[in-house]
């Protein structure tokens, strides 16, 4: 229930010159919609190729392959990363991708609600963390996670290494689409995660610094056919 709602809009109102609220949304003809015209007309190649681009920017590696060799590609992906503890959302895609036996090479938790607080526990421990990207930003570089009992906030963030499978139909030119995808959503989480690449820093004298905290490395699969 909203509480002071009217209270609150009266104090606006008044330090805005009004006696009253105004209850009328206002009309907004912008001459310009720059969001809509950034890589309107890319094709999906070229969406893949400023994805690529913009991946050397944000310290990420980009790697492609088919369903058919993400598992190879993904276990070459772990192992170069050292191995160790590996710990993956409850994503029934995984499945689709044929993905599992990967993980149950290595000491492996998938995140799930019935695990409570031993999935933090486990992720805090864990040296890789391996997600797929709901929607992914070409122009940025960035994979959008929605969060969820079965997809924890933390997956991402924890883990020393971190890697997202990125299917290409789920590839947009920008945020544009991004916000126009959660809008067509029956259902969208209270938790929307942006990543662009592992966790870095400019704060200290605008002195790039990659790995503060969060991930240190980050690498993107995408897998062309799915």
């Amino acid at each position: 229930m909203i509480q002071n709602r009217e209270p609150f809009l009266q104090t606006i109102a008044a330090r805005l010159g009004r006696s009253v609220p105004s209850l009328t949304k206002p009309d907004r003809n912008w001459k310009h919609l720059p969001q809509h015209e950034v890589l309107k007309d890319a094709s999906m190649e070229e969406l893949i190729e400023v994805l690529r681009e913009q991946c050397l920017n944000i310290h990420t590696t980009l790697k492609r392959c088919t369903q058919q060799q993400l598992p190879e590609i993904l276990n070459e992906t772990i192992a170069d990363y050292g191995g160790g503890r590996v710990i993956y959302s409850n994503d029934p895609r995984f499945e689709v991708l044929n993905v599992l036996p990967v993980f149950e090479q290595y000491e492996h938790l998938k995140w799930q609600s019935v695990n409570g607080k031993g999935n933090i526990d486990f992720a805090e421990q864990a040296n890789v963390g391996v997600v797929i990207s709901n929607v992914t930003l070409a122009e940025s570089g960035t994979i959008m996670l929605q969060t969820s009992p079965e997809v924890g906030r933390t997956l991402s963030f924890l883990p020393e290494n971190s890697i997202a499978i990125i299917p290409k139909s789920s590839i947009v030119p920008r945020m544009t689409q991004a916000a126009q995808y959660l809008r067509e959503q029956s259902h969208v989480s209270s938790c929307i995660n942006f990543i662009t690449g592992p966790s870095n820093s400019a704060d200290i004298e605008m002195n790039l610094v990659v790995g503060v905290h969060g991930p240190v490395r980050m690498t993107y699969i995408l897998v062309e056919d799915y």
